[in-house]
C-alpha cells in the first residue's frame, strides 16, 4: 500500500495518558492506518521527526469563531497552535437561528460581549441562513482546514422567537419556551453537539445592554433543554459569575439553577472555573459542588483556563489605564502617532495625572462596570500590571510589576504606567492579569488543571481581539506548564491526555 505520508521516528504521545514511545506513522486519506513497522517505502511525503514530539490535534472546546468560521478557511490563530478541532457556539452568543431583521442585533451583541469588530462581522458574514440547519449547511459547505462542533446559543435563540421581548428583564411565556425547545431540538437532530447559555453581569452588547438570557428564568432554562430527551448526544455549557456582585450569598442559588439544567436534560454540563479576586474562594466551591453533584449521577465538567485571565492594554488595544481620562478622552480619536506626540509633552502628562478616571460604563457603554472599579484604583492595580516586552512572562512575580518597581525608585505608579504605555512609539504593551492571578502565581490554576472534572481549553478563540489572544493555549500548555514553569508542573503525557478528554 502506497502511502501519502510517512513521519518516522517520532516521539509518539497518542493521548491515552500512556508513556511516550518512538515510533513510525503511516498515513492514507487523511487518516493513520499504521503505527510501528510500516508495511510500504513508498509514500508522497516523508517527514523525519526524530527529536520531535508527535502527537494527535488538540480540541479546543471553548471559542467564539461563529461568525469568522463563515469566511476564514483556517480558523486562525487556534490552527496554528495544533489545534484540529474547535467547538463553537460558547458562552450563548451566536448567529443562529437569525431573521433578517435582527441580524445587526446580533452583530451589536457579539461585538459588545466578545470585543470583535462589528465591522468585521458586518462585511465577512455572508448570512444564507436564517435556521439553525442551514447555519451549519452553509458553514460545511465552505472547506476548512479543522474540524469544528457547533452548539446552538440561548441568546440568538431568544431574539428569534421572542423579537424585540427578548431583553433580560423580560421573562419568556410558556409559549416561548416551548418554541425555543422545538427549534434546538431541530438542530439537535441536524448535528449540533449542545447548547450554551451566557450568565454573567460582565457580558454587555455593544450598546451596553444585557444579553438577552443572562436573566433567564430557571422556568425557561429547564423547559428549552427538554429538547435533549430522547436525543443520544449533546452537551451543556453555562458561564456564569454566580451572582459574584450581589455578594456570594447568591453563589449556591445560581449553581442550582445550573445544576437543574444538567438533572433535567440529562446531558453532561460543562461550566467555566477561574478564581475572581472579588470573590477568591469561589473556585473551591464551584468544585466542591461539580463533586456534590457528580457523587448523585449529575455529570458536571469544568473549563480551565490554561494561564491567568486578563487583558493586554496600551495604545492600540481595546482598553487602557487612562481611557476614561478627560485629557485622554479628547486625543482619543486621533491617529497613533500624534496621540503619542501630544502625550509626550509634559504639559500633557502633568495635567492628565491630576486627573480623575470618568464612568466609562453604564450609558449604553459596552463596557462592563468592573473597569470604572478597576481604573479608579491605578494605584493598586499597578501592582499588577506588566510589561508584556518581546518574550513575555504569563506568570510574573509582584517584584516585576510596574508599579513594584515605581515604588521601589520613589516614582509615581500612575505616572510608570502612563510611562510604559509610551514606550515603543506608543506600541508597547501592558500585560493585567484579572483572575486566576490573586496570590501573584498560578499554584491555583495548577490544583484547578489537575482536578480529575477539569478541561483544560477556555480559550475563546476568535474573540477578544482588541484585548488579549489566549488561543495559543496548547503551545503555552506545553511549554509553560510541562517545560519551563519553577513550580510544580506536568508530564506532556498527561497535559495531552486531558486536552483531548471531552
Amino acid at each position: 500500500m502506497s502511502l501519502d505520508l510517512k513521519i518516522l521516528n517520532g516521539n509518539i504521545i497518542d493521548g491515552t495518558g500512556n508513556k511516550a514511545y518512538v515510533s513510525d506513522i503511516g498515513i492514507k486519506d487523511g487518516k493513520i492506518v499504521e503505527i510501528g513497522n510500516l508495511s510500504s517505502n513508498l509514500a508522497k511525503e516523508t517527514i523525519n521527526a526524530d527529536g520531535y514530539i508527535v502527537t494527535p490535534g488538540f480540541i479546543d472546546l471553548h471559542t467564539h469563531y461563529d461568525g469568522q468560521i463563515s469566511w476564514d478557511s483556517e480558523l486562525t490563530p487556534s490552527s496554528i497552535h495544533g489545534v484540529t478541532t474547535v467547538v463553537t457556539g460558547s458562552c450563548g452568543v451566536g448567529f443562529a437561528p437569525c431573521k433578517e431583521k435582527d441580524r445587526e442585533k446580533l452583530i451589536t451583541l457579539m461585538e459588545g460581549v466578545e470585543d470583535i469588530p462589528g465591522s468585521a462581522l458586518s462585511e465577512g458574514i455572508n448570512w444564507k441562513w436564517e435556521t439553525f440547519t442551514e447555519y451549519m449547511n452553509a458553514i460545511d459547505s465552505i472547506p476548512h482546514t479543522i474540524d469544528f462542533a457547533m452548539q446552538m446559543t440561548h441568546d440568538p435563540l431568544r431574539v428569534y422567537v421572542m423579537g424585540d421581548r427578548a431583553v433580560a428583564n423580560q421573562k419568556a411565556t410558556e409559549d416561548d419556551i416551548k418554541k425555543m425547545a422545538k427549534i434546538l431540538r431541530e438542530g439537535l437532530i441536524s448535528g449540533a453537539v449542545g447548547f450554551s447559555t451566557g450568565r454573567t453581569d460582565n457580558h454587555k452588547s455593544g450598546r451596553g445592554e444585557d444579553t438577552p438570557a443572562a436573566e433567564a428564568s430557571v422556568e425557561e432554562l429547564t423547559g428549552i433543554v427538554q429538547a435533549f430527551k430522547g436525543i443520544n448526544h449533546g452537551i451543556i455549557q453555562a458561564v456564569s459569575d454566580f451572582d459574584m456582585l450581589k455578594g456570594d450569598e447568591f453563589f449556591d442559588k445560581e449553581f442550582d439553577v445550573l445544576e437543574k439544567m444538567a438533572l433535567v436534560s440529562n446531558k453532561p454540563l460543562s461550566i467555566s472555573l477561574m478564581q475572581r479576586d472579588q470573590s477568591p474562594n469561589q473556585w473551591q466551591w464551584i468544585i466542591k459542588r461539580a463533586e456534590e453533584a457528580n457523587s448523585k449521577g449529575i455529570n458536571i465538567r469544568l473549563q480551565v483556563g490554561a494561564r491567568a485571565i486578563g487583558v493586554l492594554l496600551g495604545l492600540e488595544t481595546t482598553f487602557q489605564p487612562f481611557m476614561g481620562f478627560p485629557s485622554y478622552k479628547k486625543i482619543s480619536n486621533l491617529p497613533l502617532e500624534e496621540r503619542v506626540r501630544i502625550m509626550k509633552n509634559p504639559e500633557f502628562k502633568e495635567k492628565l495625572l491630576k486627573e480623575k478616571n470618568e464612568k466609562l460604563a453604564g450609558d449604553g457603554s459596552h463596557i462592563p462596570p468592573l473597569a470604572d472599579i478597576l481604573l479608579s484604583q491605578l494605584d493598586i492595580i499597578g501592582m499588577r500590571m506588566f510589561k508584556l516586552g518581546e518574550k513575555p512572562n504569563y506568570e510574573p512575580e509582584i517584584k516585576d510589576s510596574i508599579g513594584y518597581k515605581a515604588k521601589q525608585k520613589g516614582e509615581s505608579i500612575i505616572g510608570a504606567l502612563y510611562d510604559a504605555l509610551l514606550e515603543d512609539e506608543g506600541k508597547a504593551l501592558i500585560y493585567f492579569p484579572l483572575y486566576n492571578y490573586t496570590e501573584f502565581n498560578l499554584n491555583n490554576l495548577y490544583k484547578m488543571i489537575n482536578h480529575p472534572l477539569s478541561l483544560p481549553g477556555l480559550s475563546d478563540g476568535g474573540a477578544h481581539v482588541g484585548t488579549v489572544c489566549d488561543a495559543s493555549f496548547p503551545t503555552f500548555m506545553l511549554t509553560h506548564w510541562c517545560r519551563d514553569r519553577k513550580g510544580d508542573k506536568f508530564n506532556l503525557e498527561k497535559i495531552i491526555k486531558n486536552k483531548l478528554k471531552t
